[in-house]
């Protein structure tokens, strides 16, 4: 059976349970606990890790003091980004264990490092929420000329008590104007912080053993590449979630603030809406099974824990103990959980009319927020079983029916998924031909093709792109550019990630018998992938024929930008079809002419200056803690940055008409023009 490729996308793994978790201290993943040290399974499971890193991956290098070396960083890093818990004396002292790491891991899978790290952690997380409640009892002087360090990178650990204290004034200073400018101030801005680092306490104290190994290994698997990752069996669970689109539970998307889970979202056609009396903003305080079991107190609760008490299957029931806006008083809900449809994920259509000269032209846009397929129904043969090409196959289909004139693929926030996928969704828009070129560790090569001669769509296509399309999105950009089928337009390229994951699950000869069959799997890095002509995406990523402005291109966001990528490489190309839609006469002219729409457009004019402003302020590595400073840079680009994280944040697949889109109509427009009697692909 052929290990089923994935295609990990530029963020790390989405956790599919309809949730979104925000740390607001900013460590990565840890949700901490008390525990008492690792498990035999942990071991074996390290030593298994180990063993496929140096056999498996891409780049066949050791378990050795340079890999350990670049593992701890990001291990360190992983607890604490802002270095504000640990000291340097606590770093120095990490790091004169680590020589002794490599043979630990790889001959013994002695892990106890990890949770050494750890329990100093704990201890220093402890140390730090008393010190808030300390600082946030004084006052703080708003008038000072200071500022506060925004690069970790371009400081060290606190070396002393004076200086962590120090550290955190400044860092309680920021949090509080920034409170304020939320309308949050006085005692109810000091109460919230307590409360925020309190509740990272108390969720620290709940780490599990699977949650510890998990980020320990990943940290050392990730010193190979930014994509090769341990998940533990319930992030496995989740990622399957994810890529098959198929949850069971209320349909209600929820986040972590401040120890509280929110509402952040109520899912169309799920349970809760059907129920109708969960809101987006209730927070939910308890959780009961069925009609009478025991109401548990979920405040302070890791959001992975609270998911697993809400989850369930269909027509079991679920109570939740809920508090609206300011009313004190908790209501219980009563909701029977069903099958919820994330549809947010699902391939989407929608036809606009464009009016050219008097004609209107018709132009179908589908936004494609990933490229999945239920991997465990396809491979048991199920009918039916949910597919990004079967979906888009539809589309089009309805697209033919109101006799569109185009077709836009948005891939603008499309970070990747199914390489099966990838190529037969290219596929409806060639004829058969070799889609994409993989090579592994020993330089074989394999060819993926589209092996079905008909196109279901032969018109003109324009496929938008940006920072965000990664892996999947780039195989199907890439190869429609280098079959010249239709126009790339966006963000100057996409985001660079060229290396092709496998899912390999952690299996120990004997070990099931004891724990279980499921230890988890390994997320490796096994191979590269390249375009027909050659050219892998790795690094560079797919330019575009067209390039739209935005935010998103000045933002250090591409794989070039992540630590330990795997360079940029090329290969023989292989024989395919030019269907030369895209003329260098027809690009330059669109090229002039979108140019020249942007530069009269007064949302582009505004859009400029948010830029300008963003790229002076991007390369300082501190920001004003003085009110006035503070605010006033804050005004000059319209908090830009909040705007940006809440619109990747949204998982809505809804296509609106704004600017952005208009400018993609207009590029289409011209595209289809200039094509004139070319309108049909037909292959030379």
């Amino acid at each position: 059976m052929r290990v089923p490729r994935i295609f990990h996308g530029r963020s790390g793994i989405v956790v599919a349970v309809m949730l979104a978790s925000t740390l607001t201290v900013g460590v990565f993943r840890l949700v901490a606990a008390d525990i008492d040290g690792p498990k035999p399974r942990d071991m074996e499971v390290t030593k298994e890790v180990a063993r496929l890193l140096e056999h498996s991956h891409l780049l066949r290098h050791r378990v050795d003091n340079e890999t350990t070396k670049r593992g701890l960083k990001q291990f360190l890093e992983a607890f604490d980004p802002l270095k504000v818990y640990f000291t340097q004396a606590d770093v120095q002292q990490f790091q004169s264990s680590q020589a002794e790491l490599a043979t630990a891991i790889r001959d013994r899978g002695d892990i106890r490092f990890a949770y050494d790290v750890y329990y100093r952690f704990s201890v220093r997380v402890a140390e730090r929420v008393k010190l808030v409640e300390e600082l946030l009892a004084g006052e703080f002087d708003f008038t000072l000329d200071e500022t506060m360090q925004l690069d970790p990178d371009t400081v060290d650990y606190a070396a002393s008590d004076a200086e962590m204290r120090d550290r955190w004034r400044k860092r309680l200073k920021y949090d509080l104007l920034d409170l304020k400018a939320d309308k949050i101030v006085s005692e109810e801005a000091t109460a919230k912080l307590i409360r925020r680092y309190t509740s990272f306490r108390n969720r620290m104290r709940q780490t599990s053993s699977d949650e510890l190994l998990e980020m320990y290994l990943t940290s050392m698997t990730s010193a190979y590449d930014p994509h090769t990752s341990y998940m533990s069996p319930s992030t496995l669970e989740n990622f399957q979630i994810m890529m098959s689109l198929n949850l069971e539970g209320i349909g209600a998307r929820l986040s972590q603030e401040d120890g509280y889970t929110v509402v952040k979202e109520i899912l169309s056609g799920g349970a809760a809406s059907k129920q109708g009396e969960l809101k987006a903003e209730d927070r939910i305080v308890t959780v009961g099974q069925g009609v009478d079991g025991e109401l548990v107190d979920i405040v302070d609760m890791k959001l992975n824990d609270v998911v697993k008490l809400i989850r369930g299957k269909p027509e079991t029931i679920v109570r939740l103990g809920v508090k609206s806006g300011s009313v004190a008083k908790t209501k219980i809900l009563i909701i029977v959980r069903a099958k919820v449809p994330l549809s947010e994920s699902e391939a989407r259509g929608k036809v606009f009319e464009v009016q050219n000269n008097g004609v209107v032209v018709k132009i179908g846009v589908i936004n494609l927020p990933s490229f999945y397929m239920d991997m465990e129904a396809a491979r048991r043969n199920l009918r039916n079983y949910k597919s990004t090409t079967r979906d888009v196959r539809r589309i089009i289909g309805s697209f033919r029916e109101e006799g569109v004139n185009a077709v836009v693929v948005d891939l603008r926030k499309n970070g990747g998924g199914s390489l099966n996928e990838a190529v037969s969704l290219t596929g409806l828009f060639i004829a058969d031909g070799p889609v994409v070129q993989v090579r592994d560790l020993s330089g074989d090569r394999e060819v993926y093709s589209d092996d079905d001669p008909s196109i279901v769509w032969a018109g003109p296509l324009v496929v938008v792109t940006s920072k965000f399309s990664a892996s999947a999105s780039e195989i199907l950009a890439g190869a429609i550019q280098d079959y010249g089928r239709g126009l790339i337009v966006g963000d100057p390229s996409t985001h660079g990630k060229g290396t092709v994951q496998s899912l390999q699950p952690i299996r120990v000869k004997g070990l099931a018998r004891f724990f279980g069959p499921d230890l988890g799997a390994l997320k490796i890095t096994m191979q590269q992938f390249y375009l027909p002509k050659g050219a892998s995406t790795q690094r560079r990523g797919v330019l575009s024929d067209v390039v739209i402005p935005s935010l998103a291109e000045h933002r250090a966001l591409g794989e070039e930008d992540l630590d330990f990528a795997v360079p940029f490489r090329k290969v023989d190309p292989v024989p395919h079809r030019s269907y030369s839609m895209v003329k260098a006469k027809v690009l330059e002219q669109v090229r002039v002419n979108s140019a020249a729409r942007i530069k009269e457009s007064a949302d582009f004019t505004k859009l400029a200056r948010i830029i300008d402003a963003f790229n002076e302020r991007k390369d300082r590595k501190t920001i004003p803690l003085n009110e006035k400073k503070f605010f006033a840079e804050r005004d000059t680009i319209g908090d830009v940055e909040k705007d940006l994280a809440k619109e990747l944040a949204s998982d809505s697949n809804e296509i609106e008409r704004d600017f952005f889109l208009d400018e993609i109509f207009g590029i289409t427009v011209d595209y289809v023009n200039g094509l004139g009697n070319q309108s049909v692909a037909v292959a030379r």
